[in-house]
């Protein structure tokens, strides 16, 4: 049997044998489309580790029978794309499968565009980065972009049963048993990633002594022996990691406790404290603001805590906080507000500032007329007294608008609807 690991051993050799990803190479569909009409054009395909995007460029080339490489736009040279240029033209075409294609520098971009231009070569970049976050876009503009999701569970265990048949590529020709608890287990620890469920089911093929019957039998604790190391995956660099984040804060917004204690958890397993902080004390601020204006000092504490005793611990001070943001009233309406007068700012509806609020404290100010008729609230029994604070040609802007979502806002609006009338 090969040396090489099941994964690869078990690439699809043809668009028929892509396991998952219908939304692509489904009847219909546009990488489908493009076999069909034997036009394979150049793109992009990216999405989490273990989708299976190399495995895809390669089915198609030999879908195709076209002739191909593979590459890797870090380890290899500028020289090793030169010889792939030169295959091309004896062939009349080649498709050069480009993985990491996000690293790609400029020495070699500018090398290969010309000839992806004319259809010499026609790439396949692989990656798992966003292309529009990490591609350049003189690569990005030529390539077509199919993004390629996480295989559910069902995709994954019809990879796992054709390699336990197959006597050629896989395990076909090892006795092996595999219980329930075990596929399942193999299917959802290696949370969409293929490549780990294949990895794991080898391990445990070739590390498990056969029984008296010369059957290898695989049960739930060997799968999850197998498979430790993969129950989670999480990249705290890649753009999953922005889609987490991005999940939580939502999530938090939403009011939803039990999805954001989840997404805690996924970044807490990433051991990412400091986005943690950064976007509790957002939410705080900017998610419940004035509604609970207590929130934000209390978050603060919260990741000033998390972030003296580490974890496992910090995890503590950050369930409690997020508890508190989720069921916290939301009001938006502070910092809308200041944006909407930077709005007026950004734009040049200014105006001048009154005469009387202008500053006073220097000699000759009040021959300039500055200060002059200033009212000094302290000096009125009810702390308030009415007069002009807004330029003349914004005097009647209203930039902050409240809503009861809290009885502390609902206070708020009182006072401000009471003195909005008086000012009018």
């Amino acid at each position: 049997m090969s040396q090489k690991p099941l994964a690869f051993r078990m690439r699809p050799s043809d668009i028929d044998d892509i396991i998952g990803q219908d939304h692509l190479v489904g009847q219909g569909k546009m990488v489908r489309r493009m076999v069909d009409a034997n036009r394979l054009a150049s793109m992009i395909l990216f999405g989490p580790p273990g989708t299976g995007k190399t495995s895809m460029a390669m089915a198609l080339a030999k879908s195709l029978q076209l002739p191909y490489k593979i590459l890797n736009a870090v380890v290899d040279k500028k020289k090793d794309m030169e010889i792939v240029v030169e295959e091309a033209k004896m062939s009349g075409q080649l498709v050069l499968i480009l993985d990491e294609v996000h690293r790609l520098d400029k020495a070699k971009q500018d090398f290969l565009l010309p000839h992806v231009e004319s259809n010499l070569i026609t790439l396949i970049g692989c990656t798992t980065s966003n292309p529009y976050h990490s591609i350049n876009p003189a690569i990005r503009s030529r390539c077509h972009l199919f993004e390629l999701y996480k295989l559910d569970e069902t995709a994954i265990k019809q990879a796992i049963a054709r390699a336990l048949t197959d006597t050629e590529h896989g395990l076909g020709n090892l006795s092996l048993a595999l219980t329930e608890d075990a596929l399942d287990h193999f299917a959802n620890a290696a949370n969409g990633d293929l490549r780990a469920a294949l990895n794991g089911l080898e391990l445990a093929a070739f590390s498990t002594p056969a029984n008296q019957t010369e059957t290898i039998e695989i049960d739930l604790d060997i799968a999850e022996q197998c498979m430790q190391k993969k129950s989670f995956s999480h990249d705290k660099n890649g753009d999953a990691h922005y889609d987490v984040l991005s999940a939580f804060q939502k999530s938090i917004r939403g009011s939803d406790v039990n999805a954001a204690l989840h997404y805690l958890g996924r970044l807490i397993e990433a051991g990412d404290l400091d986005s943690i902080a950064r976007r509790m004390v957002v939410c705080a601020y900017e998610d419940i603001g004035i509604a609970n204006p207590q929130a934000g000092p209390r978050a603060l504490a919260a990741v000033e805590a998390a972030e003296r005793v580490g974890f496992p611990e910090a995890r503590i001070p950050l369930s409690v906080a997020i508890v508190e943001l989720c069921l916290s009233p939301k009001s938006n309406t502070a910092y809308k507000a200041l944006d909407h007068a930077l709005s007026d700012i950004r734009s040049g509806n200014t105006g001048d500032i009154p005469p009387h609020l202008k500053d006073a404290h220097y000699q000759g100010a009040s021959k300039l007329g500055r200060g002059i008729d200033y009212k000094y609230p302290h000096n009125y029994d009810s702390g308030w007294v009415k007069q002009q604070y807004l330029p003349d040609v914004i005097k009647h802007k209203r930039y902050y608008e409240p809503k009861a979502s809290s009885k502390f806002e609902k206070s708020l609006k009182q006072i401000y609807e009471k003195l909005s009338n008086h000012d009018s």
